[in-house]
């Protein structure tokens, strides 16, 4: 399905021009790009002042400006079930969208199959959302089909619109789909999740949260795009493909090592890439942000190494055949806990191949934990590995150990990319004290570039935040994919 899909959408290209865009306005045969939005309540406007200008599809029109038509087919209420108790299958506005000669389409539903009257339907949601996707992508303009994923909501009826329920069961059916029928996907549930304020009513953003949505949109759509690369041709491993949240994930072992790289649905221009060091899948909504901006995210387990060079060989090999197969010469590098020392410890000996570090509840000093030299008792197992990895035999090489990313802060700051931290102040495992402090106050004497964001109150879990935009766009702005919204179209 996937290449009669990148057939009809090459065939397409090459006789009516690009819907992808390499500036921003780009038209086909010197008409706006026409993109219809078919959705419920609130792609219709509902919860807005002035729908025709609030609605986020309206406000999308504006971003756009005049080399894109944006027609707006929400129906309030609408489920995606054809057996829902509304279903959208039904409306006129349905047949006017077939009908409208899209080349984009944006649907939006799901939210309002998350109603008690519609859950005991629900397996038949993924063959009503793969059917409705099959009949757009069959006109004959065979569009860009983008599914997006329901906007958060803060009911707390169970009856209602009830966002545990779009959690678990309607988000992964659209990823589903999306990832058996290789269409585009956005995930709008984040954006929200942290500004209650901006749905007054718990279910409908307001012009403000609509304004969100719609920026988001825009970044997507105005980002630049390779559609002719494919990593997994240029890999030359035998891979095994899965779905990650509803991309294309590629499993493979090299160097005697499992590797995984994550493909997006259509690639940035340059290629880029964001390397998750340790603890694959776990909160992962920064990982999915990027991919959705065009951004690889790829893994190589080095577990338990502890950045020593063992690990930092095998990361040279991975980083080397991932450039070889196409991939930007320099990687995001991202770290949650104890993968911040095999990010830094990479990026010591490999400045010039980093774009930006992201780190989360950092463990930089092994003196502080694994090794029990500081606060903390010592690990387990880990102060095992550790003194394996480093080959330490007694306390006096231990206190003398200098292999941390604390240690290496004048080598790391040559590389002069930016560095973000996210530092919970209640850590109780990454102590604060012991490893960002401190390191964040050698970085600055040495004029390094570096960021730190306090979570107070906060203990070492949940790493990230449930909404990751403050991340995504420090890794946007520092690997140059970052788009300003221009409200003057």
């Amino acid at each position: 399905m996937r290449r009669i899909f990148y057939l009809f959408l090459t065939l397409f290209l090459l006789l009516n021009g690009s819907v992808f865009s390499n500036n921003h306005c780009t038209t086909i045969q010197d008409r706006p790009i026409k993109a219809v939005f078919v959705g419920a309540s609130i792609t219709y406007g509902y919860g807005v002042t002035n729908r025709e200008k609030e609605a986020y599809p309206a406000q999308l029109r504006k971003l756009l400006g005049k080399n894109y038509h944006v027609d707006n087919f929400g129906v309030s209420g609408c489920t995606m079930l054809r057996k829902g108790n509304l279903p959208y299958w039904n409306t006129n506005e349905f047949q006017l969208a077939l009908k409208d000669q899209p080349d984009i389409v944006f649907i939006d539903l799901g939210g309002n199959d998350s109603k008690l009257i519609n859950r005991e339907h629900m397996d038949d949601f993924e063959h009503d959302c793969h059917d409705m996707v099959q009949l757009f992508m069959q006109l004959p303009t065979h569009p860009r089909v983008i599914l997006l994923l329901p906007v958060v909501s803060f009911v707390d009826d169970t009856t209602g619109i009830w966002d545990p329920e779009i959690v678990r069961s309607i988000i992964p059916h659209i990823q589903n789909v999306a990832y058996q029928d290789s269409v585009e996907l956005i995930d709008v549930h984040p954006l929200l999740i942290n500004k209650p304020d901006l749905l007054p009513d718990k279910i409908h953003p307001n012009t403000q949260g609509s304004a969100i949505i719609a920026q988001n949109l825009y970044g997507y759509l105005t980002q630049q795009r390779d559609i002719d690369f494919n990593i997994f041709n240029n890999l030359h491993q035998a891979i095994t493909i899965s779905s990650f949240y509803g991309y294309r994930c590629a499993d493979f072992p090299f160097d005697g090592r499992s590797c995984k790289v994550v493909q997006p649905k259509i690639s940035a221009k340059g290629h880029p890439w964001i390397w998750r060091a340790r603890f694959w899948g776990n909160e992962s909504q920064t990982d999915i942000a990027l991919l959705q901006r065009g951004f690889h995210v790829v893994y190589c387990d080095v577990a338990e190494l502890f950045g020593n060079d063992e690990a930092i060989s095998h990361w040279n090999h991975f980083y080397n055949i991932l450039h070889a197969a196409g991939l930007s010469d320099k990687a995001a590098m991202e770290g949650m806990s104890r993968g911040a020392v095999y990010v830094y410890n990479w990026a010591a000996v490999n400045p010039d191949k980093v774009a930006c570090t992201y780190v989360d509840n950092p463990l930089l000093d092994m003196k502080s934990w694994p090794c029990g030299l500081g606060k903390l008792p010592p690990g387990k197992s880990e102060f095992e590995d550790f003194k394996a990895d480093y080959h330490v035999t007694n306390q006096e090489q231990l206190v003398n150990f200098k292999g941390s990313p604390i240690d290496k802060v004048d080598q790391i700051v040559k590389g002069k990319y930016p560095m973000l931290i996210l530092c919970a102040d209640a850590d109780e495992a990454a102590l604060p004290d012991e490893n960002t402090l401190p390191f964040e106050k050698k970085v600055r004497a040495l004029n390094g570039n570096i960021m730190v964001i306090h979570k107070p109150g906060f203990k070492h879990h949940p790493h990230s935040f449930p909404n990751p935009t403050p991340i995504v766009d420090f890794i946007l702005k520092a690997t140059g994919y970052y788009i300003p919204v221009d409200n003057n179209h």
